[in-house]
């Protein structure tokens, strides 16, 4: 994961609350005042979804993230992003608060502050 690719995503969500990243998993996590919102895998930020905004990421054509797990492939509760979020924090803040509303109906008593 390139420091410039994080610097990137920091630029485009640092207007929408304060924005941390953390190792895991092999990527990073996103966090958006402390709430999970996204995760960065080789390069392309995933952004979380649920039942609730899932319509909106597969009507933009996004994809989820799907890994082999050990037997099946595992399909995750975070999709790729349109092309046209990446350029600008203006383009990203509809997905980034869809992502974070995501985030705070998954598990908001495990917020991190």
């Amino acid at each position: 994961m390139s420091d410039a690719f994080i610097a990137h995503l920091h630029d485009l969500l640092d207007g929408l609350g304060r924005v941390s990243t953390r190792a895991m998993f092999g990527g990073h996590g996103i966090y958006l005042d402390g709430a999970l919102v996204g995760v960065v895998i080789e390069e392309a930020l995933y952004l979380k979804v649920d039942n609730e905004t899932r319509l909106h990421f597969e009507a933009a054509g996004s994809e989820p993230y799907i890994y082999l797990g050990q037997q099946l492939p595992i399909r995750m509760s975070y999709w790729s992003v349109p092309a046209a979020a990446m350029e600008s924090p203006q383009a990203m803040k509809p997905w980034a608060e869809l992502a974070y509303a995501a985030a705070l109906r998954k598990s908001p008593s495990k917020r991190r502050m």
